[in-house]
């Protein structure tokens, strides 16, 4: 049996070993010689899985470190009789608590219970946004097309359309999954109509995926002073636009989610896929030394007091606004952080 694993994705290496051949890639030059004969790939975001990649393979499962599945065709894969494993939720602290920083920083002395925070998907990252935005005071407002539809919620759970989100919202953070087809695709969803409708002088975050926001009119919004911006995510990591990145109230490189505990679960969850495909005896593995973070209530001034000790997002964004070409080895190298609530 053989495993071809991406080399960024931490604390597996040696876990497989024992049951299989495993060779270790950097994920962005991962190419099709390297997996004819594998029969598992797993992968972060940096890797295409499609019929270029794949075609011929002897690959069987992709196993994906990562929430997001828009770096593999899945149509493709479900064809080929590939199974297709993310890690959904895996990194969902992470993200909270950059957002959490970003917050601490832009709300300021204002008062939460004088704002109203508007959430952009409501799944496993918006939903802890949520509770803890709540907890804090925000008003909070809620959009999320799909969800809204599966579960039957609408206004009286907070629920409204994203227009009226952003005409209403002091901060917008969008938490959606990148989808370019269907009646709710997400591809573009901070576009016309969101920049028409946001309020003056809203901040508006994207740690979701480079592309949900429209770049060239969040540029132009906040070049008109419209809006401040705080970016994540890209279009066209690692060669990310110079002048959003300048005007960039915080600047991250796609490492809202790099906690410790997010990249535990992320590899948790795709040594679980690849035990429970191969019947191997690793199901339930989770790396040793890794502390497991149990939710709680954290009050808003002692966020505000703490978070610094654990992600200082200021320091974080001059590295990358002074350094713009390092941004894939900043993300390779990121310290992964612990999380803290």
């Amino acid at each position: 049996m053989k495993i071809v694993a991406d080399s960024k994705i931490p604390y597996i290496n040696g876990v497989l070993e024992p049951f299989a051949e495993v060779v270790y890639l950097p994920g962005r030059s991962i190419t099709a010689e390297d997996v004819k004969d594998a029969d598992a790939l797993l992968v972060r975001t940096r890797t295409r899985c499609d019929e270029t990649l794949l075609a011929g393979s002897r690959v069987r499962m992709v196993a994906t470190a990562t929430i997001g599945m828009d770096h593999i065709d899945s149509e493709w894969c479900r064809d080929a009789g590939v199974e297709v494993v993310s890690a959904p939720g895996c990194n969902a602290g992470g993200v909270l608590q950059w957002v959490s920083a970003v917050l601490a920083s832009v709300v300021g002395d204002r008062c939460p219970a004088d704002l109203t925070l508007g959430i952009v998907g409501v799944g496993h990252v918006g939903s802890l946004v949520e509770h803890a935005a709540a907890d804090w005071g925000f008003r909070v407002l809620r959009s999320d097309p799909p969800r809204e539809e599966a579960e039957g919620l609408g206004r009286k759970e907070g629920f409204v359309p994203l227009a009226e989100l952003a005409a209403q919202a002091d901060v917008v953070t969008f938490h959606v999954p990148m989808t370019k087809e269907g009646r709710h695709a997400t591809a573009g969803l901070g576009g016309t109509d969101f920049f028409a409708a946001l309020r003056d002088g809203a901040v508006v975050l994207n740690s979701s995926r480079g592309g949900i926001v429209d770049e060239m009119l969040w540029k132009e919004a906040v070049r008109n002073g419209c809006c401040r911006a705080v970016v994540d995510t890209w279009t066209g990591e690692p060669s990310i636009d110079r002048e959003l990145l300048e005007r960039a109230v915080f600047a991250t490189p796609h490492i809202a989610g790099y906690s410790v505990q997010g990249k535990a679960n992320a590899s948790a969850a795709v040594i679980s896929a690849v035990a429970r495909r191969f019947g191997l005896p690793l199901e339930g593995w989770y790396p040793e030394g890794v502390r497991r973070v149990e939710r709680r209530t954290i009050g808003w001034d002692d966020m505000r007091s703490s978070m610094c000790a654990y992600f200082d997002v200021e320091t974080q964004s001059q590295l990358l606004k002074y350094n713009p070409e390092q941004f894939e080895r900043f993300r390779e190298e990121y310290a992964f952080r612990e999380e803290f609530f």
